[in-house]
């Protein structure tokens, strides 16, 4: 199960936040990190230090250039957040977040990604819009600053807590076994089918948003979606743009026009 949880930095200044990071996971068992667009040299004597041991995870990360790529494979994408948003996103506590992990992971192509943010400005929205679910974690709003580490800390605690609650059940049957959700590329192409699709018909004037998108991606990241339902819900969009082009969507068993 820890196996499949992804720490993902995006923006990392400081190469001993990494290092920090990356001990904090070993710490509680976790492996998977990935670093999104670093703002600093992500290997230094710095990091190896602040690692204290735990730098083979490190040297074993994935760089990539954008969140997308970062976490194209995961079925559950939780941003670390402690900011409001003008647009309300579902959130949830570090615990809450645990108690979800085994349901999670239960699937056997299901993988999670944590995401943490730049030290100095934490996530974008529009990196927050990416995700699934925002996870705060209820510091002392007197002092509520987290060093990158500590934060990390906390998620993967909680993360080997949920683990270690596991070992003493049963294997789920064949028969309960989950299908699995959609991951976080197919959703994205499924965004951009559907606004094309919204479009065509009329419906999205893209000069004037309004909101519809970042609402549409809410609710259906909200909904959690089998593999098959996206699959099913694309299959719809592409009916409607043939029909929105007068092309006869295959297997309507409508008689061919006359010639």
């Amino acid at each position: 199960m820890l196996e499949r949880i992804r720490i993902v930095l995006i923006g990392t200044s400081h190469p001993g936040n990494i290092g920090g990071t990356a001990r904090a996971m070993h710490n509680m068992g976790l492996e998977d990190l990935a670093l999104v667009a670093p703002r600093c040299e992500p290997l230094t004597a710095d990091t190896v230090s602040r690692a204290s041991g735990a730098d083979h995870i490190v040297h074993g990360a994935r760089t990539v250039e954008t969140l997308e790529q970062a976490v194209a494979d995961c079925t559950l994408v939780v941003g670390a957040s402690a900011r409001s948003r003008t647009l309300p996103w579902p959130m949830i506590t570090p615990r809450e977040l645990g108690g979800r992990l085994t349901e999670e992971l239960a699937g056997p192509e299901s993988r999670i990604a944590l995401i943490f943010g730049r030290e100095d400005s934490g996530l974008s929205n529009a990196e927050l819009q990416r995700c699934h679910a925002h996870v705060h974690i209820p510091t002392n709003p007197e002092f509520s600053s987290l060093n990158l580490a500590a934060a990390v800390q906390v998620l993967a605690y909680e993360s080997r807590l949920a683990w270690l609650a596991t070992q003493e059940t049963s294997h789920r049957s064949d028969a309960d076994t989950p299908q699995p959700l959609a991951s976080h590329e197919e959703l994205e192409h499924y965004f951009a089918h559907l606004e094309r699709t919204l479009i065509a018909i009329g419906f999205h004037d893209p000069a004037m948003p309004r909101q519809l998108m970042p609402r549409l991606r809410r609710l259906t990241l909200r909904s959690r979606p089998e593999r098959m339902e996206l699959n099913i819900l694309r299959g719809i969009l592409t009916a409607t743009e043939k029909q929105a082009t007068g092309e006869k969507p295959a297997g309507s068993g409508e008689p061919d026009p006359p010639a």
